[in-house]
This record gives C-alpha cells, sequence and structure tokens, in this order.
C-alpha cells in the first residue's frame, strides 16, 4: 500500500506496522500541564490532537496496533539519571516530582507515573489493546521494551505521531532507524513549540533531517487516503 510521502512515497504494509504516539499526555498538550503552567504555548499540540485521533481510529479499524509512549519518573524519581546528569537537571528545571493539582482537584505530581499529569490526553484515550509504555529518557527505545513489544508482533513499520517533534519524536526515530525500523512521521500529526517563531523553526527542521536521512515524512490525510482505499479493496 503505497503512501504519499517525502523523499518518495511509502510503502506500507499494514500486517507489520504500528502506530506510536509520542508524550501526547496532559503535561504536555493540556492547558494544566506542566508546559502550560511554564508558560510554554501548547497551542501547536493542542492542534495535533484532532488529526491524530483519526490516524488512530483508521488504524484500529485496519487493525494496526496504536503504542502509546508516555513520559513518566518513579515517584522517588530514582530513574530521572544521577543528580548532576543532564537529563534529571533539565526536567528538574521543569518543576518534575512538584505536587499539583489536577483540574478535578485531586492531588498529582509533574511528570509522575500514573498521576494526571501523565495521563494521555482524554481525546486520544488509549483502548483495551493498545500496548501503553513508560520512557525515563527522550528516546522511546532507551531502557523500555519497545524494541521487544515490536518484535514479537512482527513489526518492521512505525508510523509516528506526537510531541515534541525535535525532542522526543525525533529522537524516538533516530533510535528506530538504528534498529532497522521504517519510520513514518506525519507532519501535522506532531508538534513543538521551540523555536516556533523562528523563521525555520525547530519542528520544520526535524522534519528535514527526518526525510533526509532517518525516515519518511508525510500527511495524517494521505495516510487515511490510503487506509480507506486499501479497505475498500479488501472488502
Amino acid at each position: 500500500m503505497e503512501v504519499q510521502a517525502r523523499p518518495q512515497p511509502f510503502d506500507l504494509d499494514i500486517k507489520r506496522t504500528a502506530v506510536i504516539v509520542v508524550d501526547m499526555q496532559n503535561d504536555f498538550a493540556a492547558e494544566q500541564g506542566m508546559f502550560a503552567r511554564a508558560g510554554i504555548d501548547v497551542s501547536m499540540i493542542r492542534a495535533a490532537v484532532a488529526p491524530t485521533a483519526k490516524v488512530i481510529a483508521a488504524a484500529r479499524q485496519n487493525g494496526i496496533p496504536i503504542v502509546y509512549l508516555k513520559m513518566g519518573f518513579l515517584p522517588d524519581l530514582s530513574d530521572a539519571g544521577l543528580p548532576d546528569s543532564p537529563n534529571r537537571l533539565r526536567h528538574m528545571r521543569m518543576g518534575v516530582g512538584d505536587a499539583v493539582n489536577a483540574p478535578d482537584g485531586t492531588e498529582s505530581r509533574v511528570l509522575i507515573r500514573d498521576t494526571w499529569n501523565t495521563d494521555i490526553v482524554n481525546e486520544l484515550r488509549p483502548e483495551p489493546g493498545d500496548m501503553v509504555l513508560y520512557k525515563h529518557r527522550y528516546s522511546g527505545f532507551y531502557q523500555t521494551g519497545l524494541d521487544d513489544v515490536l518484535k514479537e508482533r512482527n513489526i518492521r513499520q512505525l508510523v509516528f505521531t506526537g510531541c515534541t517533534t525535535s525532542v522526543c519524536v525525533e529522537s524516538t526515530i533516530r533510535d528506530a532507524m538504528f534498529r532497522d525500523y521504517s519510520c513514518l512521521l506525519l507532519e501535522d500529526c506532531a508538534a513543538e513549540p521551540i523555536g516556533c517563531n523562528l523563521p525555520r523553526s525547530n519542528h520544520d527542521a526535524s522534519l528535514l533531517v527526518i526525510q533526509t536521512l532517518f525516515g519518511w515524512v508525510g500527511r495524517s490525510a494521505h495516510l487515511l487516503a490510503a487506509l480507506e482505499a486499501h479497505a475498500a479493496v479488501s472488502a
């Protein structure tokens, strides 16, 4: 099945494909989450929610597995790194581990596992049968079971959505490419606040390097059209 993409069409094999949803959780995508509390504009992440929801729905209808990645640390932050590690220092600046109130008034903590902050946003909520994996570094492959989960299902192609484009999405795509997965990033289902006001944003820069060296870049409409055509032929 051919999906229009750059630098050339992506030859998608439904039986060997999974959709990866990177970090579309409240701390990054909700108005009351960590990003918003830090004064970061999350409007572009919010804009990616609707097209991502359509992709997830179409994937489920075609039997394509959905894998959710969530950035979240253990309550004692023991997996955040050494006290002077860049990973820990940069996350601590964002208030990781701080106690906050969820929108319903219940207690929660910034970027801590199994709290409102690390829940997937309601519009993209996982369903039974979907896979949900926590990660504690930018890449979804670092010290997680992602590679094993994909290999168990004979998955070799990954359709990427999520945030942020130049950090966790690109980091995971790079690691996927190093493991010989073929990756298609849907540009309208990804977002990046960093550098959004620059002549070429970090989002745009990531799209360029991915389509040049690490995979393919397309749009959700093209994937949806290909899946619809495939379903019509298979009916």
